[in-house]
């Protein structure tokens, strides 16, 4: 990677607000849904009917198409999608022929419709203006924010998103690589269960299992927001309590992941990990919950954008690679090794050391 040149970071940070342009935010939310799930609908019924009449194949709309057709079709007959910005449904309507894109050449799952009150989210583009401490947009006019915004970055579209009952800002600025002074070349890491990583030099990180010491509290609020009345104030209130601690377990993992990625990428030359099949381990019944309690795709996905930012090197290891049965000081490689053996010993020398640490040694010794 060229260190001159500049990558572009996401910018995240709440805004503090009052009732109003909370009611505004909402009603964005709630147009931009709405376009979301009509052109969804639209483009099912094309692709139904394309299935089931070969030789009379309808074009698929793009997003210039849906959008065309969402101001012929649908907005003479809402009159509130003219109470928010028209960036907003022409957006969702962007972002679902993006989706669709991504479902067709099989890198993701199909869109699916949204509901409202989960992962509302809007954007906006236009003329943008960020000072210290608000975001100017159109149609909403200033918003102001708790956390001091970067002035110098002017973004073409920021994205509004509420997470059970805050919203926050995000835009895209352009960031200079950081050079950082390495403590070691390279470093191998094995994540795991136990422990959520442990270092070839022997550090083990332990993992922030937010879910897990969590999910009494957690199973207790669904109990009592299942004996509410559908639609009462009392169910409402029971649902916030419910999406509060979502968030919060959410957030301590985050931060627990964060810290890690941070203090990998900033003190070393290059990080090798192991290319784990994250979907597949899911699978396992009996170990699903753990495994989505330490966030492995999410410790990858952030690992590989701060390696760029501060100048390391990530280097992947295939999945094939039997690193928890190879021994570290010979190379002899085991027949086999049960998830109960946490300690590794070697038959041949006679080694001995924990399973985890040994792995990372055999992923810093496959660094090319």
């Amino acid at each position: 990677m060229d260190k001159t040149v500049a990558m572009l970071l996401g910018f995240k940070t709440e805004l503090k607000l009052n009732n109003h342009q909370r009611t505004q935010l909402a009603k964005h939310c709630g147009v931009a849904r709405h376009a979301w799930n009509w052109g969804l609908a639209l483009t099912k019924n094309i692709l139904d009917h394309n299935k089931a009449n070969p030789a009379e194949k309808l074009k698929f709309p793009t997003a210039i198409d849906l959008h065309v057709l969402l101001v012929k079709m649908v907005k003479s007959q809402y009159p509130w999608y003219y109470e928010v910005s028209k960036c907003s449904p022409q957006w969702a309507l962007k972002q679902l022929a993006e989706a669709w894109k991504r479902a067709f050449k099989k890198t993701s799952k199909p869109p699916k419709f949204k509901r409202k009150g989960r992962s509302d989210s809007f954007t906006l583009d236009g003329s943008i203006a960020v000072d210290h401490f608000w975001v100017k947009v159109t149609k909403l006019g200033k918003l102001k924010t708790y956390e001091r915004l970067p002035c110098a970055v002017k973004p073409k579209s920021v994205t509004i998103s509420r997470t059970a009952d805050r919203w926050f800002i995000s835009f895209r600025q352009e960031v200079e690589p950081i050079e950082t002074v390495k403590k070691l070349e390279v470093v191998g890491v094995d994540l795991g269960i136990n422990a959520l990583a442990t270092l070839s030099t022997g550090e083990m990180i332990a993992g922030a299992k937010s879910y897990c010491s969590a999910e009494k509290k957690l199973a207790r609020l669904q109990w009592l927001h299942r004996h509410k009345i559908k639609g009462s104030n009392n169910h409402c209130k029971a649902m916030k309590q419910i999406a509060r601690l979502h968030r919060r377990i959410a957030n301590i993992r985050k931060d627990t992941l964060h810290k890690l990625t941070t203090y990998l990428a900033k003190n070393h030359g290059t990080v090798v990990i192991e290319d784990l099949n994250v979907s597949g381990m899911m699978k396992n019944g009996k170990l699903a919950k753990a495994i989505a309690d330490m966030g492995f795709y999410e410790f990858r996905r952030q690992l590989t954008y701060k390696c760029q930012l501060y100048g390391s090197r990530l280097e992947v290891v295939s999945r094939w690679m039997p690193s928890s049965k190879t021994c570290s000081n010979c190379g002899h490689v085991k027949e086999s090794l049960s998830l109960s053996e946490r300690t590794f010993q070697c038959e041949e020398c006679g080694f001995e050391l924990d399973r985890d640490w040994n792995a990372a040694i055999i992923l810093k010794n496959a660094a090319s």
